[in-house]
């Protein structure tokens, strides 16, 4: 409880600290920024900080955080001078507001704390990798933050969050075991407030009279309604849509249809109705299945926020989410402002304020250091208010675009000179785009996928078209939609044309694992393999196509009413998000996985987020327009709706925390469970943590394992933790070299002079010697006895020093 308050009011804290800014940078929000000034606070502060570490004017460590913090205080003193007669009368007037977003955030906090209290471990999937990130920060003399596992380089991966989380530990003064537990949670409590900011703001340029209970339902289904996955668990878990027949066995023409693995499996005897399946919650973020035309499955990620904060990997992806939620917040801004200035750049004029430029210039860049695939939707939510906001301005023409170009130039420029240290030393695994020609998503996969946020869109639709009126362009829409549909079906076999031309061994690799030897027969397969699929597109473009008619009627009246401004600005977020849905099933981002999984990974991930804010929106527009028989039957369905996308949260974390009676207690610390397990190993990570810095050997294996435990858990670099890991983050294995080979032969070699050379080559200073090193390596202790100094002993752990 106590790292739990310390954290809860240095984060408070510094939200209060940053308000006199975000009153200044939010100017059209009716909540003056003050949801969304916690998570300014900890950018800028962030900014400061990361910037004079990494020029060497400040040292990472508490009086560096310090420093930055004082400039932070100094920047909001001069605004607060400015504006301190504005800010009391609202703060006064808006008292049941604020009050609203210090209880939600508490409340957020609080509950992903308590829950991540009844698991906390830290070892299974991407957390070993997070928790070394963030230890290797704290221990870093300077920036750039050294690779844990890869000693002698810089971390070479989107980390700004993990410094955020590094920067928190240090100044609450608590261990990266509990910080890594805590941040997850802060996270969740972050952006309960900002999801609910961005819906009250919504809802108040709508001059909608509401409740302040009502934008909660930003929060609900931005971070709690899930897919229907968990409750399809409990149809399949209570023998539903199977026949069973007098030998045991089941069929189901429903289940195999689906088509979703374990699903497609009968269920155990006796039936029940909870899902008791090893891993059942995992199967939430593999609903979408992809087969090669030979029939062979391909796993595809689809996570969606509650089943991040379920597992609990504190990835980029989710550690972006209160800052995404700030750059909508900057777009949102910038589309409700009237004209307040503009900027001269080399001769270009940008109707921005030089403040507003700068600021949206910050966040972009941050979303990149913090999880690069999240600077898409900022940078067109931003772009594309802007464009509306001068169309309103100036009226629409061609010349429009012309004004967007000329502010996407310099707003790119600067928001990666920004953060120029950070791309100085980062390499990535992404080569480019190649064509996805046979793997379109399903019907029945985006549905079950995305139905909990679907099903009120389309209702919203369906209100605005027959009782709204609201002016609708359908005929450019469907064009529009059309185009863009044949476009990138077009685009996707000329890129094939294009790759045959100059790589043709990747051609034909690609064509012999499809089973086909010429792209005439893939053409043909292709096809009629989109065409057994059209019930997926035909969804998104049912979705497309209304928010575009709607976003062209918009964008050619130039005058907008203040209503109609949410309303537009909640289309621009619906249109954003089918085309970051449709875009996978034609092209993807070619890495190290060979197909798609990531592309529809990142890009499914932030269309939820654009959905679900839309699909809250038009849950509250609806409930409050709603009459008769129409309301009634609204109200009904919804019930169901989320009866039925929150099952899995609330089975997922009862399978989670055993019931809500953790095993072992509640605890935020993964150490205690390492201490349970493995107390020698534990005591010499212990010693380790206050020893003198130094470099590691240890015992070197593959990901997801319990290799590179002493780098992970001390920050301490390591010669080589994870190799698949390091070369998905730096796009090969030249940087690795040797390694691997050197490691095996410094423990295998009974030669003290081939084990020194391998010393002195990778500077290593502590040599591990645990019960991984003995079962992974036919050990020769003998040298390590004899020529160096055991500075820790414990059981079958032994740690030498070198000198």
């Amino acid at each position: 409880m106590i790292h739990f308050l310390s954290w809860y009011l240095l984060v408070t804290f510094i939200g209060w600290l940053t308000f006199p800014l975000a009153w200044k940078l939010f100017p059209a929000l009716g909540d003056r920024g003050y949801s969304l000034s916690r998570a300014a606070g900890l950018l800028i502060w962030g900014y400061i900080f990361w910037l004079l570490a990494s020029l060497g004017l400040a040292q990472n460590d508490l009086s560096g955080l310090l420093l930055a913090l004082l400039i932070l205080l100094g920047l909001s003193l001069a605004s607060l001078s400015r504006h301190a007669g504005e800010i009391r009368p609202w703060l006064k007037e808006n008292a049941r507001l604020t009050l609203t977003i210090e209880v939600l955030f508490l409340a957020g906090f609080g509950l992903l704390a308590f829950l991540r209290a009844g698991d906390p471990e830290l070892y299974s999937a991407e957390k070993p990798m997070e928790l070394a990130f963030i230890n290797a920060i704290l221990r870093s003399p300077t920036f750039p933050p050294r690779d844990p596992w890869l000693s002698g380089y810089a971390i070479s991966y989107y980390h700004f969050g993990y410094i955020l989380t590094a920067m928190l530990a240090r100044l609450s003064n608590i261990p990266g075991t509990i910080a890594h537990n805590l941040m997850t949670a802060l996270i969740f409590g972050l952006s309960a407030v900002g999801a609910y900011g961005i819906l009250f703001n919504l809802l108040t340029a709508h001059k909608q009279t509401f409740s302040l209970a009502t934008p909660l339902l930003a929060p609900l289904f931005f971070l709690l309604v899930s897919n229907l996955e968990g409750f399809l668990e409990i149809l399949h878990r209570a023998g539903l849509f199977w026949q069973f027949q007098p030998d045991g066995s089941a069929t189901s023409a429903f289940w195999k249809w689906l088509d979703m693995k374990e699903l497609s499996q009968p269920p155990t005897q006796p039936l029940g109705w909870f899902p008791d399946r090893y891993l059942w919650w995992w199967r939430a973020s593999r609903v979408v299945q992809d087969y090669d035309l030979r029939g062979n499955p391909l796993e595809v990620i689809d996570e969606f926020p509650f089943f991040s904060f379920l597992h609990a990997d504190l990835h980029p992806h989710v550690l972006a989410l209160p800052f995404g939620l700030l750059a909508i917040a900057v777009a949102l801004n910038l589309y409700l402002s009237a004209s307040r200035g503009t900027l001269s750049l080399i001769g270009l004029k940008i109707h921005l304020p030089p403040l507003d430029f700068f600021f949206a210039s910050l966040v972009l860049g941050g979303l990149a250091f913090l999880n690069t695939w999240d600077i898409l939707i900022g940078a067109v939510l931003i772009l594309s208010a802007y464009l509306f906001l001068r169309t309103r301005q100036a009226g629409w023409s061609e010349e429009r675009l012309w004004e967007v170009i000329l502010l996407a130039i310099p707003l790119g420029a600067l928001s990666i000179l920004l953060y120029l240290p950070f791309y100085a030393g980062f390499s990535s695994q992404l080569g480019g785009i190649l064509p996805n020609l046979v793997t379109p998503t399903r019907g029945a996969h985006l549905w079950v996928m995305f139905a909990p946020l679907l099903l009120p869109l389309f209702t919203y639709f369906i209100y605005l078209r027959r009782a709204e009126h609201t002016p609708a362009d359908w005929k450019s829409a469907l064009r529009l939609t059309v185009g863009l549909t044949l476009s990138l079906w077009v685009f996707s076999w000329l890129l094939s044309w294009f790759v045959l031309i100059f790589s043709p061994d990747l051609v034909q690799s690609a064509l012999s694992s499809q089973g086909v030897s010429t792209l005439g027969e893939l053409f043909r397969a292709a096809s009629l393999r989109r065409l057994s699929y059209l019930g997926g597109l035909l969804t998104l473009l049912a979705v497309l196509a209304p928010a575009l008619a709607f976003l062209l009627a918009a964008l050619k009246k130039s005058e907008t009413s203040e209503g109609a401004k949410a309303t537009t600005f909640t289309f621009l977020m619906i249109a954003l998000a089918a085309l970051l849905v449709i875009t996978p099933d034609f092209v993807y981002l070619r890495d190290q996985f060979g197909y798609r999984i990531n592309t529809v990974f990142k890009f499914y991930y932030q269309a939820w987020q654009l959905w679900s804010l839309a699909a809250a929106f038009a849950v509250a527009l609806l409930l409050r327009h709603l009459r008769g028989i129409a309301e009634t039957l609204f109200r009904a369905g919804l019930v169901v709706l989320l009866f039925a996308a929150l099952t899995y949260p609330l089975m997922g974390e009862w399978t989670k925390t055993n019931g809500f009676h953790p095993p072992f207690g509640w605890t935020l610390d993964d150490f205690a469970r390492l201490q349970r397990e493995n107390a020698d190993e534990a005591a010499a990570i212990a010693w380790l943590r206050s020893a003198p810095d130094g470099i590691l050997a240890e015992a070197v294996g593959g990901s997801y394992s319990q290799y590179a435990r002493f780098s992970t858990y001390t920050g301490l670099p390591t010669v080589l933790g994870w190799p698949g890991h390091e070369s998905q983050w730096r796009g090969g294995y030249a940087e690795q070299g040797t390694r691997q080979a050197d490691i095996e032969l410094l423990y295998t070699t009974p030669d003290w002079q081939t084990a020194y050379s391998i010393l002195q080559k990778y500077n290593i200073r502590y040599v591990i010697v645990g019960g991984l090193e003995r079962s992974t390596y036919p050990l020769q202790e003998t040298k390590f006895i004899r020529y160096l100094r055991p500075v820790f002993q414990q059981g079958l752990v032994t740690i030498y020093a070198v000198w």
